[in-house]
């Protein structure tokens, strides 16, 4: 090949893999917001046929006229999907033109030691890397931090939790963090190893982090679904997976949706006792392995734990109960008090806006989910955190971005931390006077 011909393919290639390139054979994410009844009918129908998977909302129930949808579209039906918006006067603009290469990009780690420096914690790993820091987090640490055995997946992966405790003074209480419930929302379990990450760097020398690491142990589940995430990891076109790899009775489909099987109204609204769907609930409530371990795990320590934080993706929420229905919870003012501040700050620091509130509202009514499933055990600041962004990368948030949102969610879980102390010593301090 000569030497301009080789030139010409090396700078074509080059503008095939840019972000805003688009063509009519690449695998796409569109923005649809339908304007009319007839036109949530048709994107309904078409989110369950030709392939599509929906990004958000995460089920076709959820579509209604003027809220967008981002719906990924395989290269092998982007010409009949559009046709069919096409035909029905259904306005639709790319969201992200290449998400393949997207997914190799965070697919993509020059450094697997966790010793190598800060750089580790700003690359998506697989499961096998995070086992192998669990580890070393432990053993590095013998004095602070601890790794607890609460149960195993389906296909009978350990779950994990880490238990960070900096000292230990009589009667500390707790809080629990978990991350991965939902496969393909990788921004999560990078959150977890960011925030142990943290606290073991930064403790005595942050304010907040310090504080609450000498009033509260902390437990950390980085992986609460290791099989489905393992699965995500195994190929391009099983990246977007969401639920469990558990096997139905009807042995058609796969999976279920851990966050819709939480024993608190389950079943009712917003999930689907299919198995082929999303937010399949599940046959009966914690039937699967990861809901029981977590559940069991916080019914033993429910006398302790006082903050429940869950880590999502994407839309740039910070939601607490309920969302089961729209009931408030009798101590909805502080909630909201909470997350009010948590926003507020994220806005100032990081010039980025999070939507809050009661998650019906908020985002939208469902049942089973962990947080709801947390408060009613009585751990009464419970929260979902959803983290970046609100569509323009998606589940495929660049390596780039992983720094920006962890920061936000750390600051987010650090205000709340530091206001649930506060409640705490409040009842204390008025006895007192």
């Amino acid at each position: 090949m000569s030497t301009p011909l080789i030139w010409f393919v090396f700078m074509n290639l080059s503008i095939l893999l840019k972000p805003g390139y688009c063509t009519e054979t690449s695998d796409q994410v569109l923005s649809i917001t339908p304007q009319t009844q007839e036109q949530v009918d048709i994107l309904r129908n078409v989110s369950t046929h030709y392939e599509t998977v929906l990004w958000q909302p995460v089920s076709n129930e959820y579509i209604s006229t003027q809220v967008q949808v981002h719906l990924y579209v395989p290269a092998n039906s982007s010409v009949t999907v559009k046709a069919i918006l096409q035909k029905h006067g259904i306005t639709h603009k790319v969201l992200l033109a290449n998400p393949n290469v997207l997914t190799e990009m965070q697919m993509k780690n020059d450094s697997t030691d966790p010793r190598s420096g800060s750089t580790f914690y700003e690359r998506y790993h697989t499961l096998e890397e995070i086992y192998d820091w669990i580890n070393r987090t432990a053993q590095d640490n013998p004095r602070t931090v601890k790794a607890i055995l609460i149960g195993s997946s389906y296909e009978k992966r350990p779950l994990y939790v880490l238990k960070l405790s900096f000292n230990d003074r009589p009667n500390r209480k707790a809080m629990w963090i978990d991350c991965g419930i939902h496969a393909r929302e990788w921004i999560s379990p990078a959150f977890c190893l960011w925030f142990v990450h943290h606290s073991l760097s930064f403790y005595q020398q942050n304010t907040e982090i310090t504080r609450i690491l000498d009033s509260m142990d902390v437990y950390v589940l980085p992986v609460m679904n290791p099989d489905g995430y393992k699965y995500t990891w195994t190929a391009i076109k099983r990246r977007w997976w969401r639920k469990n790899r558990s096997i139905s009775n009807s042995g058609f489909c796969v999976g279920v949706d851990l966050n819709r099987n939480f024993d608190v109204d389950w079943g009712i609204k917003g999930s689907s006792q299919n198995p082929c769907e999303e937010i399949n609930c599940g046959p009966f409530p914690e039937s699967e392995p990861e809901t029981q371990a977590v559940a069991n795990f916080l019914r033993r320590h429910k006398n302790i734990v006082q903050l429940y934080i869950t880590i999502h993706s994407y839309s740039q929420m910070l939601i607490f109960p309920y969302s089961y229905t729209f009931d408030q919870a009798e101590n909805h003012n502080d909630l909201l008090e909470m997350v009010q501040e948590a926003a507020q700050r994220i806005k100032r620091h990081y010039r980025n806006t999070y939507t809050y509130g009661p998650g019906a509202a908020t985002l939208y009514p469902s049942s089973g989910g962990s947080d709801d499933w947390a408060h009613k055990l009585g751990i009464k600041y419970s929260f979902t955190f959803e983290l970046q962004d609100r569509g323009e990368y998606g589940f495929l948030l660049p390596p780039s971005h992983i720094s920006g949102a962890c920061n936000e969610a750390l600051l987010a879980v650090k205000t709340v931390g530091v206001k649930v102390l506060e409640k705490a010593q409040a009842p204390a301090n008025h006895h007192t006077i």
